[in-house]
C-alpha cells in the first residue's frame, strides 16, 4: 500500500513539473488551457460546436432539413450531376472548423487529431460507412505537394479507422490547375479540373467501392472529376468524405 502512494505522489509531481516546464495550450488559437479540457479551450469548443453536426443533403452536403429532401437530395441538387454516390461531411465551412482547416493546410500539422477525430465522427454516422473498400485522398499535382511538404487530404485519410477500407493513392493529378478559390463559377471551377485527374495503370479500383476524402468541398467540382476518373476506371461506387462544406451559413 505505501509503495502504491509512493507512485502515486511520484506521478503527481511528474505531471504537475510537466505542466509547469510544458503548459497545454489551446491547439487553435494558443490559449493557456486545462489538460482536462482536450486541445481546445472553451471559447474555440463553443465555436467548433456552432460549425459541427446539423441536418444535410447527402447528395452535396449543403444544409437541409430532412423533410425538404425529394428523392434524398435538396433543392439546390435538382438537376445536376453527381459522379459521386453520396458524401458525408463534419460540418460547414466558417468560425473555427474554417480557421483550423486553413491552418491545417499552412503547417499547423498538429491540427491532424482533432480534424482526424472530427472525420471520423462524420465518417461513421454515414451511410456508406459498411460499404467503403478503399480510401482516396484527393491528390495535390506534385509541384504544390513539393511546395506544401504534405497531402493535407492524405493527412486526414491516415486518421480514418474503419475494419476493412485501406488507403489508395492510385489517383494522381496529372495537370497542375488554379486554386479553385480564385475561379469565380461554377461552371469556371468545372473546366478547371477538367481533365486534371488519372488512375494509375494495373490499379485495384475496378468495381471497389471508393471513399474520396478532403478537406474542403465549395462547389464540388474537384470531387466530381475525381469520382468520374475513378469510375471511369471502374469503381462500382464513389463515395466522398470531407471536413468542411463552404458557402453555408452558421447562425
Amino acid at each position: 500500500m505505501e509503495n502504491v502512494k509512493i507512485k502515486q505522489v511520484a506521478a503527481f509531481a511528474v505531471q504537475s513539473l510537466n505542466q509547469l516546464l510544458w503548459p497545454s495550450v489551446c491547439a487553435h488559437c494558443g490559449q493557456s488551457v486545462c489538460e482536462t479540457d482536450k486541445t481546445l479551450c472553451a471559447d474555440c469548443w463553443g465555436e467548433l460546436v456552432v460549425c459541427v453536426g446539423g441536418d444535410y443533403c447527402r447528395r452535396c452536403g449543403r444544409d437541409a432539413s430532412l423533410y425538404g429532401l425529394v428523392e434524398g437530395a435538396c433543392g439546390d441538387c435538382q438537376g445536376k450531376e453527381f459522379y459521386f454516390d453520396e458524401i458525408a461531411r463534419s460540418g460547414v465551412y466558417g468560425e473555427a472548423l474554417g480557421k483550423m482547416i486553413l491552418s491545417f493546410k499552412k503547417g499547423r500539422t498538429e491540427l491532424d487529431s482533432m480534424l482526424g477525430f472530427l472525420a471520423n465522427s462524420a465518417l461513421q454516422g454515414s451511410g456508406f460507412f459498411d460499404e467503403v473498400e478503399f480510401f482516396v485522398p484527393v491528390p495535390l499535382h506534385w509541384t504544390r505537394r513539393l511546395f506544401r511538404g504534405y497531402n493535407q487530404s492524405l493527412i486526414i485519410t491516415k486518421k480514418l479507422e474503419h475494419p476493412k477500407a485501406r488507403i489508395n493513392t492510385e489517383l494522381v493529378r496529372i495537370r497542375r490547375t488554379k486554386f479553385q478559390p480564385v475561379v469565380a463559377s461554377a461552371a469556371a471551377r468545372a473546366r478547371n479540373v477538367a481533365g486534371a485527374f488519372a488512375v494509375r495503370r494495373g490499379h485495384q479500383l475496378s468495381k471497389r467501392a471508393v471513399c474520396l476524402v478532403d478537406d474542403i468541398k465549395t462547389s464540388g467540382a474537384t470531387l466530381n472529376e475525381c469520382a468520374k476518373t475513378l469510375k471511369e476506371a471502374g469503381a462500382s461506387k464513389v463515395f466522398a468524405l470531407v471536413l468542411a462544406v463552404a458557402g453555408q451559413k452558421t447562425s
